[in-house]
């Protein structure tokens, strides 16, 4: 069966600009390959959608093709850019930029140290591409540790937001089965089903800079659906001893995320504002919260 163009103007050469080598991530619809430019030899990722899969919902095609004009349009220092678009007979293909540094909790539990200083300084990377995001109009819906992604090995290497918006325009199922997979970021007002907005970032932002200071995250439970009555509580506190040593302006920064009204939730803007950005902050090293991150990776 041929397949329709989907995108007008975008060229079909792929092959001929790229050399496509190995896989590097899979899902149920589309394939990651590394890749390399084959005239400057710049190294990209290639994500390669299956069309076949996307064309059978009109709606969904419609989601992907403006997702895909918007994330061209997506340029920070802290997000993973899409650099080109190409569309062969069966595939659509999206040039991404390629980050090797691995997820950032694995970086942190292979760092030598890591401090409440240190953990500022990510989390004021991740406030200002979600705030650059929202400024746009777009919201990321599913920040959770494995978008978390480093540029490259160096330690102090920079932190990229990752796979914003694709896989959940494509398949709603999938989207629900990505939520499932790491329930303990989703925010509270996701799982009343009353329809949500950016805000749900900030709560899951809340949830990321709390296991980063711990090294475990605030609402837990076996049970999914305990999990998620405790989550739509909001109830959670600062245990002792992990956060005996945490200052008090990462406390309140915290508490101002993980609120359950997102009318009173903080924004991406009044959270950069924070004072715990201007604090004299603690530099020893959180030892704790690497090894809780360490058993729980392994």
């Amino acid at each position: 069966m041929s397949l329709p163009k989907l995108i007008e103007g975008v060229p079909s050469n792929l092959t001929e600009v790229f050399d496509v080598q190995e896989t590097i991530g899979e899902g149920n619809f589309a394939k990651v390959k590394k890749a390399k430019h084959k005239k400057t030899g710049k190294q990209v990722a290639i994500k390669m959608i299956d069309k076949a899969k996307i064309i059978k919902d009109p709606h969904q095609l419609k989601s992907i093709i403006s997702e895909i004009g918007i994330m061209k349009e997506l340029k920070h220092a802290n997000i993973v850019q899409l650099l080109d678009v190409y569309e062969t007979a069966d595939r659509l293909c999206l040039v991404m930029e390629l980050v090797t540094g691995g997820e950032l909790f694995d970086r942190i539990v292979d760092l030598g140290a890591f401090s409440e200083t240190d953990a500022a300084a990510l989390m004021h990377s991740m406030f200002d591409a979600i705030k650059y995001m929202h400024d746009k109009g777009i919201a990321h819906r599913d920040l959770k540790p494995e978008n978390i992604l480093c540029e490259n090995e160096d330690p102090n290497s920079p932190v990229k937001v990752s796979d914003f918006g694709l896989s959940k325009v494509i398949d709603t199922k999938s989207m629900m089965q990505t939520c499932c997979g790491t329930p303990g970021y989703v925010a509270p007002e996701v799982l009343n089903y009353t329809g949500y907005g950016p805000e749900v970032d900030m709560w899951s932002l809340g949830v990321l800079m709390y296991v980063l200071l711990c090294g475990f995250p605030p609402f837990y439970d076996e049970n999914d659906a305990v999990l998620f009555q405790i989550i739509q509580s909001g109830k959670y506190d600062f245990p002792s001893p992990y956060f005996d040593s945490i200052s008090k302006e990462a406390k309140d920064l915290i508490s101002h995320l993980l609120v359950v009204d997102p009318k009173k939730r903080y924004t991406a803007a009044q959270a950069i504002a924070h004072p715990w950005f201007k604090a004299k902050l603690p530099t020893h090293h959180l030892s704790g919260a690497q090894k809780k991150l360490k058993e729980q990776r392994d």
